[in-house]
């Protein structure tokens, strides 16, 4: 339930300090601790404390003033939430709802004009040049191969988005073994 976390919190501001550095806060907490500490995080960040914060979670992230986003201990993108999702994708992102979708995925990274594409969540993420262009001919694309298209429309990018953008030209990751 997050206690462990809470006391860390509270001994660590308990004397009110300028700078608060604090790693992977939110991590085994349930949903409502974790909205809870980032209100106490920006009541910290409101009231003049300088709070650094580590998180793999992405949407934590958004919360933050300013990013640095680290992969394999090389910076590969600072700046503002927004200012990273609008400046640091190569290129617009196509939501892509079909089924079936590994199908899908496979058909997505055949497609000319389609230079990444991704699962996230029930959908496929294609990053395209342009968006808008794009949809109709990937809606084709895939329907050529019968594949169901359900919706296909140029969105905004998420910070996972653009993490995932930045680093997959890195190479594959080490497997991680149990």
């Amino acid at each position: 339930m997050g206690w462990k976390q809470r006391l860390a919190l509270g001994c660590a501001v308990l004397h009110r300090p300028p700078i608060v550095f604090l790693d992977e806060p939110t991590s085994g907490v349930d949903p409502v601790s974790r909205r809870q500490f980032w209100e106490l995080i920006q009541q910290m960040a409101r009231e003049g404390t300088t709070v650094f914060v580590t998180t793999h979670y992405m949407d934590e992230a958004e919360y933050c003033n300013r990013l640095v986003l680290i992969d394999r201990g090389s910076i590969v993108a600072m700046g503002t939430p927004t200012e990273l999702k609008r400046h640091s994708m190569q290129g617009q992102l196509l939501l892509v709802e079909c089924e079936p979708i590994g199908s899908g995925l496979a058909a997505l990274r055949e497609t000319p004009g389609v230079s990444e594409a991704a699962v996230f969540g029930r959908a496929l993420h294609a990053l395209v040049a342009d968006a808008r262009a794009a949809a109709d001919p990937v809606r084709r694309a895939l329907e050529a191969r019968k594949i169901e298209v359900r919706r296909c429309e140029p969105i905004p990018p998420s910070l996972e988005d653009v993490f995932v953008s930045l680093t997959a030209s890195h190479g594959p990751r080490a497997e991680v073994r149990a």
